[in-house]
């Protein structure tokens, strides 16, 4: 049984509706061993989680793949990660451990109060049609004085994006997340909006990569 989340909403009931309602379980059901992010994206994703995350942090990966774009060098004490695909969450070789749940279903995160430091979302809002009660689930099981980063660029399964997610410009989406986070009490430290350089052929030629957004917020103390 799915345990209630309590939350503040900000979008409405035609805000969630995506193009494809089938389970989205089912839409993953098969691994995409695939970077779906360039790499001008992810040098950028990886020296914020640098400057931002202290070594010895327990960290949250939400909707995680079979990478975690976590710096090598940085000593966490524990990686937890969460996705749809146990193929790819098993591959990832920087999670400690990690689960399978679809959060459009049960947004009820199985983990304890104030046990994370770092939450990370990253190429995976734009799928949830309760991203308040997920944000209130992060708020929860992230410590006093934790952090929140969710980043993401304007790649997506287009079919499987709400309609808020959607029918909005890059800027739009930055203050959407910051204004579904801040609703459920976290405080906005930074929004992040960088193009970035294509790290492929193209680098010669100045080609820009997939663009860089990412929110950061804190829990108060």
């Amino acid at each position: 049984m799915n345990t209630p989340v309590e939350f503040i909403s900000v979008l409405n009931n035609q805000q969630r509706v995506k193009q494809d309602e089938s389970n989205d379980e089912l839409f993953y059901s098969m691994p995409r061993f695939v970077q779906h992010l360039d790499g001008g994206f992810r040098k950028e994703l990886t020296n914020l989680y640098s400057e931002r995350i202290e070594p010895g942090s327990i960290i949250l990966d939400l909707m995680s793949s079979w990478v975690s774009h976590l710096p090598a060098s940085n000593n966490y004490k524990e990686v937890i990660g969460h996705g749809l695909n146990e193929q790819e969450l098993k591959a990832n070789k920087q999670l400690s451990s990690y689960w399978l749940q679809n959060l459009n279903v049960n947004q009820h995160l199985p983990l304890a109060d104030c046990q994370i430091d770092t939450g990370l979302i990253v190429a995976g809002w734009q799928y949830l049609q309760k991203p308040e009660a997920v944000a209130s689930e992060l708020f929860r099981v992230v410590k006093p004085g934790g952090i929140l980063i969710v980043s993401f660029s304007n790649r997506m399964f287009s079919s499987k994006a709400p309609l808020a997610w959607l029918e909005s410009s890059d800027r739009e989406r930055l203050n959407l997340i910051s204004k579904v986070v801040r609703h459920q009490g976290w405080h906005i430290e930074e929004l992040v909006s960088k193009e970035t350089i294509d790290t492929g052929p193209l680098k010669w030629f100045a080609g820009k990569g997939d663009p860089f957004f990412s929110v950061i917020a804190r829990k108060p103390t």
